[in-house]
């Protein structure tokens, strides 16, 4: 990371942030808690307070329509009979052909949700928590539980913690997943048992003394639940149940969860074993981190640990483990606003790929019209995350994606010698000539980007206007006035040839040659500004 940015310390506390609320401000907290920061959502939060802004971005969203048969062609058919723009979530499994478009359909739905977000935050959120419980659908294999999975997530993004674990426990995609499935008193699985403390809970930091013999007693509360394939539901068998009594180390209090002969009873085991497990104050300090490393910087210093962890975790704890309250007053914080903060943060694929998505406003062909394009489209969106290792719905591993966990790199891993040229590749394809399916493109439009600054005909101000929703690191004057000279003036001495060149192109615009030379240097601009460092930051 030395050849990216590496902030001093941030100052701050959870103090309610009162400080200036423009350009900057804005598109620093819309870049952390969306994807990219639009010139359409800058303007619209700059008729808002922080806290108002904040309040809307974590409102309760509006629900989204399920992903579509776009694979239909006339040499395939669906073989359950689900048409060309129907649903196939609640089809039946089928074979392993349409199955595998299902994923991709998945996939590709996904990524849609992302660039055609509200103002919102809960599509950054929900892959939050995909990287939190993490699941790959190469390994569940079924398109139809992972979307399920997907609408769990998506329902307790902002939720309760407490009865997302729940629920994610219960999960057919998780079931299979970490083979709860599999987890019988004669044959015990310890997975789930295990990762549910070490990953899901209270984490592996020095807090954190649960023991082996505790994953143990985790693992036979759990025995007996298995997956309803035709409900695609979670079931329970008391026969495959162990039904004594599972103590617990000095880390729960010695606590004895007592063994039952029921579905209900069994049901109340787990209830009491998340009980136990949310008792330990180190779950909402595990929490609070992770939230602080995604959301802010993956350094947390004593000073951090005392002055921002702490207090959110007693917020955490003190909300009965409800989501919405911490975040709040993580983004509504000093802290969060520190200018320290701005670029300390390299972009994931996802944050690259989409982010430049709905920074240009990338325009896509008509679903209704364009379906099979339009989820094409989408689904290179996917394949160039893929190519920059941030795969969509499959992880490397139970963990998550390492960037934002290993120490000391954390998002440093997303640049390297392969994946950077590619990022490069990516945004200057999308410039010189856009992606094409089926004769459908979608493609930067420069132009139209450079028409929301607010006066594009001054070079000095399209191009400082330009880097403050696209960067939020600074750069020299020197880099402006060369970048101006060479690529906005051609070569030319004075500002007024950009001025007259973008004042005829929009007082005649059937002035084709203006417009060529107009686009021509501003993809060169952008291209240039694109390819730069600060650019990858966030």
């Amino acid at each position: 990371m030395s050849q990216f940015y590496s902030p001093t310390a941030i100052q701050g506390g959870i103090d309610e942030y009162k400080g200036e609320w423009k350009v900057a401000q804005i598109s620093h907290l819309l870049k952390r808690t969306m994807f990219g920061s639009s010139p359409d959502d800058i303007a619209y939060f700059q008729k808002k307070t922080v806290s108002q802004t904040i309040d809307e971005l974590l409102a309760s969203p509006t629900p989204v329509e399920p992903p579509l048969n776009y694979y239909e062609t006339l040499d395939y058919k669906d073989p359950q009979g689900i048409k060309f723009g129907e649903t196939w979530v609640n089809a039946i499994y089928g074979d392993g052909t349409v199955n595998s478009k299902r994923r991709a359909s998945y996939k590709y739905w996904w990524v849609m949700q992302m660039a055609n977000q509200k103002k919102s935050i809960h599509e950054k959120i929900v892959l939050f928590w995909h990287n939190h419980f993490a699941t790959e659908i190469n390994d569940i294999d079924d398109a139809r539980y992972v979307y399920i999975h997907n609408t769990v997530l998506r329902k307790f993004a902002l939720g309760n913690f407490k009865e997302f674990v729940k629920q994610i426990t219960l999960d057919p995609a998780m079931l299979r997943y970490l083979n709860g499935r599999l987890n019988t008193k004669n044959a015990p699985d310890e997975n789930y048992g295990r990762e549910l403390q070490e990953l899901f809970t209270v984490g592996k930091g020095s807090g954190s003394k649960y023991t082996e013999d505790d994953v143990k007693a985790a693992a036979r509360v759990l025995t007996g639940f298995n997956i309803n394939a035709d409900k695609m539901v979670y079931n329970f068998n008391i026969n495959n149940h162990d039904t004594t009594d599972k103590k617990f180390s000095s880390f729960y209090n010695n606590t004895v969860i007592k063994g039952t002969s029921s579905a209900a009873g069994a049901e109340k085991e787990l209830d009491d074993l998340l009980s136990m497990i949310f008792a330990v104050d180190e779950v909402s300090k595990f929490i609070c981190r992770k939230l602080y490393q995604f959301f802010i910087y993956y350094d947390i210093t004593p000073t951090v640990e005392k002055d921002i962890i702490e207090p959110l975790a007693k917020i955490f704890r003190d909300n009965k483990y409800e989501i919405k309250p911490v975040l709040a007053a993580l983004l509504k914080s000093q802290h969060f606003f520190d200018a320290n903060v701005y670029g300390s943060m390299i972009k994931s694929p996802l944050d690259l790929v989409i982010g430049t998505l709905r920074e240009f406003n990338v325009a896509f062909p008509s679903p209704k019209d364009f379906l099979q394009e339009y989820y094409n489209l989408f689904g290179e969106m996917v394949r160039q995350g893929q190519i920059m290792q941030q795969d969509i719905g499959d992880p490397p591993n139970v963990a998550g994606w390492s960037a934002y966990y290993q120490a000391p790199m954390f998002y440093g891993i997303w640049i390297n010698s392969d994946t950077y040229p590619k990022r490069n590749q990516y945004t200057d394809t999308f410039i010189n000539s856009g992606f094409t399916k089926n004769n459908k493109k979608i493609q930067l439009d420069v132009v139209a980007f450079a028409k929301k600054m607010p006066t594009p005909n001054e070079p000095n101000k399209l191009i400082s206007d330009s880097l403050e929703i696209l960067y939020k690191v600074p750069v020299t004057t020197e880099l402006v006035q060369q970048l101006k000279k060479d690529i906005l003036l051609s070569g030319q001495s004075t500002d007024y040839y950009w001025t007259e060149l973008w004042d005829t192109m929009i007082n005649k615009p059937n002035d084709t040659n203006t417009l060529n030379m107009v686009t021509t240097r501003l993809r060169n601009l952008f291209k240039y500004l694109m390819a730069l460092p600060e650019y990858q930051l966030s």
